[in-house]
C-alpha cells in the first residue's frame, strides 16, 4: 500500500482548496469506487492505497489503462458519465472533490484533465511500440518516479493486473521480472516490492 498523501503537488493544493470539505471513504481491496456509466463530474483524490482504473474490451477482457497512487487525483471524464471502472487495489482511502462554489475546481482541474490526457499517450505508445522486457522497464521506473520512492518499491498490484496494465500475459510478466531478477536488474525481497539493483541497465531497456 502506498503511504499516505502528503499533498506537496500545488495543482493538488489548489483542487482541495476549491473543494467542499468531506471525509475520506474506506475501501478493501477489489472494491469498485465507480462504475461503467456512473455520472461523472466530483474528482478523487487518493489518500493512501493504490487504484486502478480499467474498461472492457469488446470480447470482454480487461484493460487496465492507469494506476493511480497516493496523492493523485483521478475521475475525470469528458461528458456525463464514465466510460471507465476504477476499483481499488488495495486498502485505500479516497477523498470525493466537489466545487465549494460555482466557480468549480479552478484551473487546477484543466490541469488534471492534461495530465490525464498525457499519461493515456505515454501508455498507448507503451502498448504499441515497446517488447515485453522495455515495458516492463518503463512500468518500474514510472512506479519508482510516482511513488517518490526511495530504496523499495510498493508493488500492491497482482501480476494479472500488471499484466493487464501491459498488455501482456500473466506468464510473460512473471518471466520478465524472472528474468531482470536473474540478470542482477531488480531484486524481489518479496512479491510486493521490488528493488532496482542496476537502474542504467533498467534505463537502457527503457528507452
Amino acid at each position: 500500500m502506498s503511504a499516505p498523501a502528503t499533498h506537496s503537488d500545488p495543482v493538488v493544493r489548489s483542487l482541495l482548496a476549491n473543494a467542499r470539505p468531506c471525509a475520506v471513504s474506506f475501501y478493501k481491496p477489489n472494491e469498485a469506487i465507480y462504475a461503467h456509466g456512473d455520472t461523472s463530474g466530483p474528482l478523487y483524490l487518493v489518500e493512501f492505497g493504490t487504484v486502478r482504473v480499467c474498461r472492457l474490451t469488446a470480447d470482454g477482457r480487461r484493460q487496465i489503462s492507469t494506476f493511480h497512487f497516493a496523492g493523485e487525483v483521478f475521475g475525470f471524464e469528458p461528458g456525463g458519465e464514465h466510460l471507465n471502472y476504477a476499483e481499488s487495489v488495495d486498502s485505500t482511502g479516497i477523498r470525493l472533490l466537489r466545487p465549494n462554489s460555482d466557480a468549480g475546481l479552478g484551473e487546477s482541474a484543466l490541469t488534471i484533465a492534461l495530465r490525464t490526457m498525457a499519461r493515456i499517450q505515454d501508455h498507448l505508445l507503451l502498448l504499441g511500440r515497446m517488447n515485453a522486457a522495455e515495458k516492463m522497464a518503463v512500468f518500474i521506473i514510472d512506479l519508482h518516479d510516482r511513488q517518490d520512492a526511495d530504496r523499495f518499491i510498493d508493488l500492491s498490484m497482482q501480476r494479472s493486473d500488471i499484466a493487464d496494465y501491459l498488455g501482456l500475459t500473466f506468464e510473460t510478466v512473471s518471466r520478465v521480472l524472472k528474468a531482470f531478477k536473474d540478470a542482477k536488474l531488480i531484486r524481489l525481497p518479496m512479491l510486493s516490492q521490488i528493488e532496482v539493483l542496476d537502474w542504467t541497465g533498467l534505463r537502457c531497456l527503457a528507452e
